[in-house]
């Protein structure tokens, strides 16, 4: 008998990505379809990357080392290094296909079956899948949209600590609230971790997108943590970089990397053109960065500021990345951001939104947020919040 593993029947849906065949469907009847649904940002990769693609002149495109090429994990850790993280040698990273196997392999080294990682949620909805693919359980702490998603209290967080746990695991800054931990908040759970002697994880993907006067504080840059951190990391956002799937894990823990290289050499290797551009990026870097984070700041308000004139909507600022987690008046925000593709448009144009849900373990949570993606140009930021305030006073089930 031909049968489906029951892993594959409680694998979730991406909320970024499930609504995908609604948006289709729009589009073939001559609907534009703004995509605030996903993190895709629209400035361009660096002028070195689109260089090093076209000038790429091997006639063998090759495994690379299962650990990734020298030549970016040196340019990893002189990145790390001039961002006043110390005693980061290439022998520090993993290159990973993107953040996303970064996660995979972690949870598959640190937790056997049934064992738990707690996370603050609203968190990445892709931590459900990876979670899933490895049978181990969230213990969610849940956080508020009324105190802008701030870290719940160091006491939430103990009083989910069993002899399953395995990590606390975070999203800095965060995707999919925009909210940056303070030093303050990271050396409590620094404590907490080393109480228990449990493992601190930090998605650091977002680490370059703060429009706050704080300096971001990575959880590397505690040497107490030198065998309980690890951070994902990613070139996606940084560069613009999302369909080169190039990111890396990094801690000092010996023997998670030793555990860590075995996971690397199943798979086989990191893609060798990804890993080539993404040196170059860093090689070349200029004032990429800057230049993206004005930008993103300018997006920022003009998307709070145009939803916070539509009535009933609850929208915290965020202090990082490029998302905002908002609440809406509405009965079901998965059903309404369906409406929105199948049922409505304002002169021939609609939006496309990430329902709330997706982003929580308890997914009786989030029923009335969504959360949007401000990497549009302004005009086209403008014109969505334009769409959507129509929507929710036409929508059937907009709470008055």
């Amino acid at each position: 008998m031909l049968i489906l593993s029951e892993k594959s029947k409680s694998m979730p849906a991406s909320p970024i990505r499930k609504l995908v065949p609604y948006a289709d469907k729009a589009k073939e009847r001559g609907t534009k379809v703004y995509h605030l649904n996903i993190g895709q940002p629209d400035i361009e990769s660096p002028k070195a990357v689109l260089d090093g693609l076209k000038n790429f002149n091997s006639t063998i495109i090759s495994y690379t080392h299962s650990e990734g090429t020298l030549e970016y994990r040196k340019a990893l850790a002189n990145y790390y290094t001039n961002r006043g993280i110390e005693n980061l040698t290439p022998e520090n990273f993993i290159a990973t296909l993107g953040g996303s196997e970064a996660l995979l392999f972690i949870f598959g080294i640190i937790a056997n079956p049934g064992d738990e990682i707690i996370i603050p949620e609203p968190f990445y909805a892709n931590y459900n899948g990876f979670t899933c693919e490895n049978d181990v359980n969230i213990v969610p702490i849940s956080s508020a949209i009324e105190n802008n998603f701030a870290l719940p209290s160091i006491e939430e967080f103990a009083k989910k600590i069993t002899d399953k746990t395995r990590a606390i695991l975070i999203c800095n800054p965060g995707n999919p609230t925009g909210y940056v931990y303070s030093k303050e908040e990271l050396i409590q759970l620094k404590d907490l971790v080393l109480k228990h002697d449990i493992y601190l994880i930090a998605d650091e993907v977002y680490a370059e997108y703060l429009y706050t006067e704080e300096e971001f504080t990575s959880i590397l840059s505690f040497p107490e943590l030198e065998n309980n951190a690890i951070v994902i990391d990613s070139e996606s956002k940084r560069f613009s970089l999302c369909g080169a799937r190039s990111g890396s894990l990094v801690s000092r823990n010996k023997q998670f990397l030793n555990a860590a290289m075995l996971f690397a050499q199943a798979r086989l290797s990191p893609v060798e053109i990804s890993q080539h551009i993404a040196t170059l990026a860093h090689q070349n870097v200029g004032t990429y960065f800057e230049d993206c984070r004005a930008e993103y700041l300018k997006r920022r308000n003009i998307l709070v500021e145009g939803l916070k004139t539509i009535p009933g909507v609850i929208c915290p600022n965020p202090k990082g990345a490029f998302y905002c987690m908002i609440k809406l008046p509405v009965d079901n925000a998965e059903k309404f951001a369906v409406w929105l593709l199948e049922s409505f448009s304002d002169n021939g144009e609609t939006v496309m939104l990430a329902p709330g849900e997706g982003f929580y373990s308890n997914h009786e949570l989030g029923k009335q947020e969504v959360r949007l993606a401000y990497v549009l140009k302004e005009e086209d930021l403008i014109r969505s919040v334009e769409i959507l305030k129509t929507a929710l006073e036409q929508y059937p089930g907009t709470i008055k």
